[in-house]
This record gives structure tokens, sequence and C-alpha cells, in this order.
């Protein structure tokens, strides 16, 4: 069984602390299958993971520690990008004008990851000093990103994609507001989804959903596959509209806390899951 918690806000939507509850609440495994963070707006975290020489966010970390399985955060998480801010920077490699990536890793070990560095942004020394980016992939143009995504990135989600598959009961957190983060999971294997925004969560079946992440549209700066949250849930209406107290930050880092106070979110996502 697959539940999928989605954001309805593009920032902070919450996703991670829904996810962090929904765990403890029912022992699943937990995934982040694509998450990134920000040199500048991340630096706390991206430097405590430089330290170790890996490439992760707090995210992935959150998870992991959330259900309990001593696993390291890239094995909750294939692909983690690094961005930094651009200002006035043009649109950069992937279309973005405000902020442009620097590096991606690509795959679930912490002692051989591939590293993808993007050729036409400096990279910060910190970032250069900590991981082995001599050895990196460097791209330079969008055809040769497209190349690489088909030959790396594509079987590396494939891949956890039939883990989760194969897991009893799987959270699986997306990425900003993208809808569905594995295009390798089969719709019929999705129970329920969540979407969390700041005070409340709409849960909806899993097969319906998905139905409607395939007829929805796709923005020009999106690309044909990823589609936004919001454009999906223009073809669904809720199974049910949840409120979602605020946590102060300590009961926002106890999942035991968040399982006892989305009790009743948890209960609608259950209960749509069990519909299936």
């Amino acid at each position: 069984m697959i539940l999928l918690v989605v954001g309805g806000d593009r920032v902070d939507a919450g996703k991670t602390t829904f996810s962090a509850g929904l765990l403890e609440r029912t022992g699943a495994v937990g995934y982040k299958p694509r998450a990134g963070n920000d040199f500048w707006f991340d630096h706390d975290d991206c430097r405590r993971a430089l330290a170790d020489g890996r490439l992760y966010g707090k995210d992935a970390a959150r998870l992991s520690a959330a259900d309990g399985r001593d696993r390291p955060p890239e094995r909750l998480n294939p692909v983690h990008r690094l961005w930094r801010p651009a200002p006035g920077g043009g649109t950069g490699l992937l279309g973005r004008a405000d902020r442009e990536f620097v590096v991606d890793r690509i795959g679930r070990t912490t002692d051989d990851p591939l590293f993808v560095r993007n050729a036409t942004a400096d990279v910060p020394d910190a970032v250069s000093e900590a991981l082995p980016l001599e050895d990196a992939v460097a791209v330079e143009t969008v055809d040769e990103f497209n190349e690489l995504a088909e030959r790396e990135y594509v079987p590396a989600f494939d891949r956890v994609a039939t883990e989760i598959e194969e897991t009893d009961v799987a959270v699986v957190e997306s990425y900003s507001d993208i809808a569905r983060p594995l295009e390798g999971l089969p719709p019929s294997s999705v129970a329920a989804v969540a979407v969390v925004e700041p005070g409340r969560a709409r849960i909806y079946p899993g097969d319906r959903y998905c139905r409607a992440c395939d007829i929805a549209s796709s923005s020009p700066r999106d690309g044909a596959i990823e589609k936004r949250v919001p454009d999906v849930l223009d073809y669904l209406d809720p199974l049910e509209r949840v409120p979602l107290p605020a946590l102060e930050s300590d009961h926002r880092d106890d999942p035991a806390g968040i399982a006892t106070a989305y009790a009743d979110a948890y209960d609608a996502l259950l209960d749509a899951a069990g519909r299936v």
C-alpha cells in the first residue's frame, strides 16, 4: 500500500512534518524520491552533510529518523539537487530565473554516488572541497542533461519505484508542489493521497488522483512530464478536508506528537486507503 503525500503550496507546505507523523502512526517505510536544497537558504543543512562528504537534505534526514529503520537519508532519496541563488543571472541551464542548479547526487549509497555538475555554474568552494567533483559528470547544455537523465536518472527512479511497490506500506513524499514524484509507480498501487498545506489536508483516493495527473496540463516551464498539484486538483473533489493545527517547533520534531495532533487527518487518509 502506498500513501502519497504532496504539497498544495510550493514552499513550506508541511509535507515532511505530515509524513513524519504518518510514519509514526503506520509503521510504514518512508521515501523522498526527489529532493533538493539551496546552498544559501539552507546553508546549515548543506554544511552538515558536506562535512561528511555527502549531499542530502533535512527532509530525507527527518523521514529517515521518523521511520526508525536506521537508514541513511540517501537510501530514501535517490536524487538530491543542490541549488544556489542566481540573482540577475538569466535563466540558467534548467530554465530557472532565480536560481541555478550546481550539483546533483544520483544513488542511494553513501560510499559511491554519481555526482553531476553544472559546468555553466560556479561551484562554491565548500562544495568542491567536500565532494569528489573531479569525477563528476559535467553537463553544459539541456540536451546533454536530457541524455544523462535517460541514462542515469530514470533507472535510479525506476529502481526505487520497484522497491516502493514491493513494500507492504510505504509513505512517499513528493517535492515542492509536484503532483507525482515518480512516474514509475502504477496508479493502481497508490492507495490514497494527502494534499498538505498550512492549516489543512485534503484527502483523495489514489486511483482518481493518478488519473487526474494523467489528464492535467503541464506548464511550458515544467515540461511535458511534471504536473503541479493545483492543476491536478482542478479535476477532483476531495473525500475530506481535515484541519491541521499549528505546531510549535519542538512539537514538529516529535513524530509521536505529530501523530497525535494530526490523528484526524491520518484517520481520513487511512479510511480512503481502505476503500481500495
